[in-house]
């Protein structure tokens, strides 16, 4: 064996230590050897989260929390004015059923008549 092919030999099997203890620990030790691809990209994106909330514009949570109490009021009026239109949709509903079968009745009246 030449001194080259010595050297070729020992740069691919660090290369596949590398490789190997890559996919093994990865950067933080917590990829999984289930999931790999999975687990790497969760790692990513806990790393690089409040980046790209910031970066895409996206909102925090305390900011979508104090949204929402600015806006349950409003929320709250109308999820009333939605019940109210539900109870009138019925009330129409049931007049509609029986003015058909008023309809009906006076049908057969006047067609037996």
């Amino acid at each position: 064996m030449t001194p080259l092919e010595a050297a070729l030999l020992v740069i691919v099997v660090a290369i596949l230590l590398f490789v190997i203890y890559y996919y093994w620990k990865g950067a933080k030790g917590e990829v999984s050897l289930a999931r790999p691809v999975e687990s790497r990209v969760d790692e990513y994106l806990d790393r690089r989260f409040e980046l790209m909330i910031e970066e895409w514009s996206l909102i925090s949570r305390a900011r979508l929390q104090s949204f929402k109490n600015s806006k349950e009021s409003t929320l709250a009026a109308s999820e009333g004015k939605m019940e109210s239109l539900w109870e009138f949709r019925k009330n129409m509903a049931e007049n509609l059923n029986q003015l058909e079968e008023r309809l009906d009745a006076l049908e057969k009246q006047t067609g037996q008549k």
